[in-house]
């Protein structure tokens, strides 16, 4: 299959995947030397955890967490679009759109996590996955 046949929609699905790792790996770069330098039995819970890790290494973990969650919803809603094969210039934009503000949602709880502004950002987000959502189901029922 060359990749003009590849629907369009399956690269902003990939493109979310890859960053989804890519907070993996910065998760247990600043995790690991923490969790080495902490005495800690193997019982101990996750509240317990937490309150030993610093918050700035907690924000990296809490992002990967939330990767797991709605966008599993836009993968699900691309991916249903491009098996219908409507890989129009709208839902490009709109997956393409919903990728970019979560991963400027990460930056945000990566780095300074204020507040408002994640907040912000993932409810932007969740309007682009609605907007898709809505397209999606226009076309399938």
């Amino acid at each position: 299959m060359s990749t003009t046949q590849i629907p369009g929609l399956l690269r902003p699905v990939v493109a979310l995947n890859v960053w989804t790792f890519f907070m993996e790996i910065w998760m247990y770069k600043v995790r690991i030397p923490v969790f080495t330098k902490l005495n800690f039995p193997n019982t101990i819970t996750k509240p317990e955890l937490d309150r030993m890790t610093p918050a700035n290494v907690r924000w990296k973990a809490d992002n990967y967490n939330h990767l797991m969650e709605q966008p599993t919803q836009f993968y699900a809603i691309a991916l249903a679009l491009a098996v219908a094969g409507d890989d129009d210039p709208v839902n490009l934009f709109l997956a393409w759109s919903y990728v970019a503000v979560r991963i400027t949602h990460s930056l945000v709880h990566c780095t300074t996590n204020h507040v408002m502004t994640r907040f912000s950002t993932f409810v932007f987000s969740s309007g682009i996955l609605m907007a898709l959502t809505a397209r999606a189901a226009l076309l399938v029922f």
